[in-house]
């Protein structure tokens, strides 16, 4: 298995590590998964994220080109922020989800572990009049919670007027740091891509505040699920839409049917009818009654114990005190209101609809 720069850390700082992604990674420190998710809602938790996928892709129609198969804007898209994208496939699923900033004449990249080596491949055949740099000697670290801000200003003060969703370059001690405003806590925090020699360093400066723990996968998984953000391969796939998994939002007006640059993107022919037309599942929320957890793959059911849907992703919710669940199911059963079920080993366990996110997101926005 590979292992990030900052491995000998996780070791030294007692991490239980785990494969993922093909790498050994930290999914829990000694305060334990609870404790470092509510750490985050309290303080600010620090992620080793260097198992990412980090591109550069540079040219001269590096815009257009990406969005050939992107179906989000690009074109559009101010200089020094970044947005939420995904590939998708001619009949409408998501290859995987990413993010990606405006840096001029760049673009970069950030890709999930587990597919950026198909990723790589994707951009690098689709793309071949662009430069696709991947990145591979830089570690991603990301610093969330609601003292992140203040305790990363102390390093660079800089970061402390940045909002959601910009992306921008900083000076740390005569190193440049590749800074986001953005996370999958929900959290306000930020990600930074820092040079594999300076990760150690950069790393234990954050650290040494005392408002700042390493946290694991662990809590990462169960702070992602309270913010209803999705995990590729359980909550998006290949077999899902944008539009069934709600993530619709991330499709700007633009690209969509009538937009000024509609469509051109792969699955286009089956995900923009989908605005306009229901599709046939969807992915909502629902929070669970009583205490027993309730898994992914679990079947929903209705009253009379017809399925109706499947659970993607559930667990206990640290914040909520209860578990929370989300799942694809049948349009005509949430616009018929149907009172649904998650059927545990033949027990019906009550489940209730709700918006997502679970618990609110505290992103800045200025």
């Amino acid at each position: 298995m590979k292992r990030t720069a900052l491995y000998a850390q996780h070791i030294a700082s007692g991490a239980r590590m785990v494969e993922f992604a093909g790498y050994e990674m930290p999914v829990q420190y000694p305060l334990g998964v609870m404790k470092e998710h509510l750490w985050v809602r309290d303080h600010a938790g620090l992620f080793d994220v260097s198992h990412m996928g980090q591109v550069i892709i540079k040219g001269d129609y590096v815009k257009p080109s990406l969005e050939k198969i992107l179906p989000v804007d690009v074109i559009g898209l101010a200089q020094d922020t970044q947005r939420y994208g995904m590939f998708t496939t001619d009949q409408g699923g998501i290859t995987d989800d990413l993010m990606f900033a405006n840096w001029g004449e760049d673009i970069f990249m950030v890709v999930n572990a587990a597919c950026k080596d198909q990723d790589i491949a994707y951009l690098k055949a689709s793309l071949p009049d662009c430069d696709v740099d991947v990145i591979e000697d830089r570690a991603l670290l990301a610093i969330q919670g609601p003292k992140a801000r203040q305790v990363f200003a102390h390093m660079v003060p800089e970061v402390s007027s940045m909002t959601f969703m910009q992306s921008l370059k900083f000076n740390w001690q005569g190193v440049e740091i590749w800074v986001s405003c953005s996370g999958y806590t929900g959290e306000d925090g930020y990600e930074v891509s820092v040079p594999n020699v300076h990760a150690d360093a950069f790393a234990s400066a954050l650290l040494a505040f005392e408002e700042v723990e390493w946290i694991g996968l662990g809590a990462r998984d169960s702070l992602r699920l309270e913010a209803g953000l999705c995990l590729y391969g359980h909550d998006i796939d290949a077999n899902t839409t944008p539009v069934e998994a709600s993530i619709n939002w991330a499709i700007q007006k633009v690209r969509r049917e009538g937009g000024e640059r509609e469509g051109g993107f792969p699955g286009a022919d089956v995900i923009l009818p989908q605005f306009g037309q229901k599709p046939a599942q969807k992915r909502v929320g629902f929070l669970v009654d009583g205490r027993a957890p309730v898994r992914e793959g679990v079947v929903i059911v209705n009253a009379e114990g017809v399925e109706k849907g499947k659970v993607t992703s559930g667990g206990f919710s640290p914040t909520l005190g209860r578990p929370i669940v989300m799942a694809y199911v049948s349009m005509a059963s949430i616009d018929a209101e149907e009172n649904l079920f998650a059927n545990v080993r033949n027990k019906h366990i009550p489940l209730k609809k709700v918006s997502m996110p679970f618990v609110p997101a505290r992103y800045y926005r200025g």
